[in-house]
C-alpha cells in the first residue's frame, strides 16, 4: 500500500487524532518534541490569548474558557502549568493551545514549534517504515483496514445488502448509527477478507495475531463468515477486535464469534460502546450498563448515549473501574430473566466494593433494552429509565425475600448475604443509609444487621491483632499500631492533604532512621517517610484517584527514585492531571492549629516536619474513632443477647482502641507544643 493511499484512507472522524499520533513519531523525533515543550513558556504562550497580571509568583487573567468578571485564572511560570478555578480547565502550554485553538496534539506541537521558531523536518514515511514502528501499532492499523472492508461489504456488496443490510434494517437500525457503530458484514465465502489484507500489503503474521484469520494445513481463511460485525473500539475510538452474529439457524454454530484476545485487545479490560459513551457519561454523571451490542446501539438510537455493555461477560474489576474514571453513578439495564439477574449480584456487590453508586432498572416481562427502545419514543424511554430505577440494596432484598416466603431459615440466610453486599462498601455515611433502610424492609433490628457487619470486617481483616508500627524520632514519639481488626474509613480531608504533601515536598528532608542492613543513620525524605508509614500500617487511601497516586510513588520509589511534579501534570490519566493542576496551582491550606500569637503561619515549607506526622496521626485516630463506636455497638448487642465470651473480648478490645485512642491524641499535643 503505497503511503499515500494509506494517508487518504484516514476517515474523516474522531481516528484522525489517533492515526495522527502514529505519524506523529516518525515526523517529529521525540528530542524535537522535548524542545517544543521546553521552549513553550506557559506565560509567554498563554499571553499571546489572554492579558495576565502579575500576582506574586503567579499570573491572574479572566479566563478564555468562560465569561467570567472577576479574574480566576491562573498560569504558575514555576510549575508550567494553568489553572480556572471558574470553570476548572487546567493543564500545561500544549494543553492550553490544544483547548483554546481546538487542536490535536501533534498539531499543537506544530503551532508551538512554529511560534519558538523551532524546525520541524518532516519526511514522508515508507510502508516499510510504517510496518516496523511496532507490532501493536500494525495490528491496529490491520483492524482499521477490517472495518473498512466489513462496512464496505454490508453497503456495496450484493450479499452483503441482501441479508447482512436487510438484518439491519430488519432490527430497525437506521442508516446514520449503522455508521456511526461502523457495522459490517462478512461474506460466507471463507478466505475473501484473508486474500484481500495480503494482496494490499498486509502480514499473514498480523492477520493470525488479530484473530481476523486462522490458519490450517491449507492456508490461512477467515474466522468470521457469514456474520454482521460489530466493530470494539477502544476507549481512544481504535479498533482492538470484532464480534460477529451469524445470520443462518445453525444450533452448531455459536450465534455470536467475538475476536480472541491480542495484544490490543484484552476483553476484561474494556467495555463495548465506552468511546461512544464517555463524554455523555462525563456530561450526564451517569452510566447505563446493559448486556449486549444491540443493546448499546438501540438506545443510542433513542438518544441515550451513556451506555455501555459487558459484551455478554461477566463484569470485571477493570471494567468497573473504568466507568468510575467517568463517572460513580451506575444504572444496570436488566431484562426479565430472573435467574440472569441473581447470576450478577456478585458482579455489582464488586461495583458496590469500588465505592460506586449502583441502581437497577428491570423491563417488563419479555423486553430487554433494545426490544422496549424500539417499542417507545426517546421521551417515553428516558421517563421509564428514570421513574423505575431503584437502588440496589433495595432490588436485592425484594428479589430474593420473594423466594423465601414463610420460611425462616431462608429469610435469614437471605439478610446475612444482603448484609454482605452492604458491608463492602467503603462509606461508612451511605452504609449507614442502608443498614437503616433494610432494617426496615427485612423487619430486623439495625443492631443485629449492624452486628452482623462488624463479624465480616473483622474477619476480612485477619487474626492477626496488631502490626508493627515504623520507628520515628519525630518529638521523641512512637504512634501506637492500628489493630487488624480495625476497618479503614474514608477520609476526604487528610487523603488529599496527605498526597498534597507528596506533591510539594517529596524531596524534602523529614526524619532520620536506622538502616537494619547497614547500621547506619538513613535520613528519609517526605515521601519515603510517607510511603514506610502508610505501607507498615497497611493503610491504603479509599479514593482511587489519590490510592493510583500514591501507588505511583511507591512504584518509583523501589526503583530508587522520588517523582517530578511533572510527571503528574503530563500523567496519561486526566483525572490525575486535573489533581495535580489544582493542587500544585492552589496554595498548601494549613489547619488553623497552625497559628502563632493569633497570625496564620504563611510558608507550610517552615513547618511541614510537624503537619506531616500529625496529619497521619488524625487519619489514624479518625480510623480508631469509628472502630470505638462499632465496638460499642458490637458491646451493646452482646449483653442484649447476654454472650458472656463476646462481651469480655470485645471489652478488652474497647480499652485497647480507647488507649490507642489517648496516646494518638497526646502525640498530637506535643507535636503542637513542642
Amino acid at each position: 500500500m503505497k503511503i499515500a493511499n494509506f494517508k487518504n484512507s484516514i476517515p474523516n472522524n474522531s481516528d484522525n487524532f489517533y492515526l495522527l499520533k502514529l505519524f506523529i513519531k516518525k515526523l517529529i523525533d521525540q528530542i524535537t518534541i522535548q524542545r517544543i515543550i521546553d521552549s513553550a513558556e506557559i506565560v509567554d504562550v498563554i499571553e499571546d490569548f489572554v492579558s495576565l497580571k502579575k500576582r506574586g509568583t503567579n499570573f491572574l487573567g479572566l479566563c478564555p474558557f468562560h465569561n467570567e468578571k472577576t479574574p480566576s485564572f491562573i498560569v504558575s511560570p514555576g510549575k508550567g502549568i494553568f489553572k480556572c478555578f471558574g470553570c476548572g480547565k487546567g493543564g500545561n502550554a500544549v494543553h492550553f493551545v490544544m483547548e483554546h485553538e481546538h487542536l490535536t496534539y501533534p498539531d499543537a506541537l506544530k503551532f508551538l514549534a512554529k511560534k519558538y521558531q523551532i524546525p520541524v523536518e518532516e519526511k514522508e514515511a515508507t510502508p516499510e517504515e510504517i510496518a516496523q514502528i511496532n507490532v501493536r501499532e500494525s495490528l491496529l492499523i490491520l483492524n482499521s483496514f477490517a472495518q473498512k472492508y466489513f462496512s464496505d461489504k454490508l453497503m456495496h456488496d450484493s450479499e452483503g445488502i441482501s441479508i447482512g443490510l436487510a438484518y439491519l434494517k430488519e432490527r430497525g437500525f437506521q442508516s446514520h448509527i449503522v455508521n456511526k457503530f461502523q457495522l459490517g458484514y462478512s461474506p460466507e465465502k471463507a478466505d475473501t477478507l484473508s486474500n484481500d489484507a495480503v494482496n494490499s500489503g498486509y502480514k499473514k503474521e498480523y492477520l493470525l495475531k488479530t484473530g481476523l484469520s486462522i490458519e490450517s494445513e491449507k492456508g490461512i481463511f477467515d474466522r468470521f463468515r457469514g456474520r454482521v460485525m460489530f466493530p470494539v473500539h477502544n476507549l481512544s475510538g481504535r479498533v482492538v477486535a470484532f464480534g460477529g452474529r451469524i445470520l443462518k439457524a445453525n444450533k452448531e454454530v455459536a450465534k455470536y464469534l467475538n475476536s480472541p484476545e491480542s495484544e490490543i485487545y484484552h476483553k476484561s479490560d474494556l467495555l463495548y460502546g465506552i468511546f461512544f459513551a464517555k463524554n455523555s457519561i462525563v456530561k450526564l454523571d451517569s452510566c447505563y450498563l446493559v448486556e449486549g451490542y444491540t443493546d448499546v446501539i438501540s438506545l443510542h438510537q433513542n438518544g441515550i448515549e451513556n451506555v455501555v455493555a459487558s459484551s455478554g461477560t461477566s463484569l470485571t474489576q477493570n471494567q468497573i473501574r473504568l466507568i468510575n474514571r467517568f463517572t460513580k453513578n451506575i444504572t444496570v439495564l436488566y431484562d426479565g430473566d430472573m435467574a440472569g439477574i441473581k447470576a450478577s449480584f456478585r458482579s455489582i456487590d464488586m461495583i458496590l466494593e469500588q465505592g460506586m453508586n449502583v441502581k437497577v432498572l428491570l423491563f417488563p416481562d419479555g423486553d430487554d433494552p433494545d426490544s422496549f427502545s424500539k417499542k417507545v419514543s426517546a421521551t417515553e424511554l428516558q421517563t421509564y429509565i428514570e421513574q423505575n430505577q431503584t437502588d440496589f440494596i433495595r432490588f436485592k432484598s425484594q428479589v430474593l425475600l420473594d423466594d423465601c416466603k414463610n420460611d425462616p431459615i431462608k429469610r435469614a440466610t437471605i439478610i446475612q448475604d444482603i448484609v454482605k453486599s452492604i458491608a463492602i462498601i467503603p462509606d461508612m455515611i451511605i452504609r449507614a443509609e442502608y443498614v437503616r433502610e433494610c432494617s426496615i424492609l427485612l423487619n430486623t433490628k439495625e443492631d443485629s444487621l449492624y452486628f452482623e457487619i462488624n463479624k465480616i470486617h473483622t474477619a476480612r481483616k485477619g487474626s492477626t491483632a496488631q502490626k508493627t508500627l515504623i520507628q520515628s524520632n519525630i518529638q521523641n514519639s512512637t504512634a501506637p499500631p492500628i489493630p487488624s481488626y480495625v476497618s479503614q474509613i474514608y477520609s476526604e480531608p487528610e487523603e488529599k492533604e496527605i498526597i498534597s504533601f507528596l506533591f510539594n515536598f517529596a524531596h524534602l528532608p523529614m526524619d532520620e532512621t536506622l538502616d537494619l542492613e547497614t547500621g547506619e543513620t538513613k535520613l528519609l525524605k517526605v515521601a519515603e517517610y510517607i510511603i514506610k508509614d502508610l505501607e507498615d500500617e497497611d493503610l491504603e487511601f479509599q479514593n482511587m484517584v489519590y490510592r493510583k497516586v500514591f501507588e505511583d510513588y511507591q512504584k518509583f520509589l523501589y526503583q530508587g527514585n522520588i517523582l517530578e511534579d511533572k510527571f503528574f501534570i503530563h500523567h496519561e490519566e486526566e483525572s490525575i492531571r486535573m489533581l495535580a493542576t489544582d493542587i500544585l496551582s492552589s496554595k498548601h491550606s494549613l489547619s488553623k492549629f497552625w497559628e502563632k500569637g493569633g497570625a496564620l503561619v504563611e510558608k507550610p515549607e517552615d513547618v511541614y516536619k510537624q503537619t506531616i506526622p500529625r496529619t497521619l496521626i488524625i487519619f489514624k485516630l479518625k480510623i480508631i474513632q469509628v472502630a470505638i463506636q462499632n465496638t460499642h455497638e458490637e458491646i451493646n448487642q452482646a449483653q442484649k443477647n447476654n454472650d458472656l465470651p463476646l462481651l469480655g473480648e470485645l471489652m478488652t478490645r474497647f480499652s485497647t482502641l480507647c488507649e490507642i485512642k489517648k496516646i494518638l491524641a497526646e502525640k498530637i499535643e506535643r507535636i503542637l507544643t513542642p
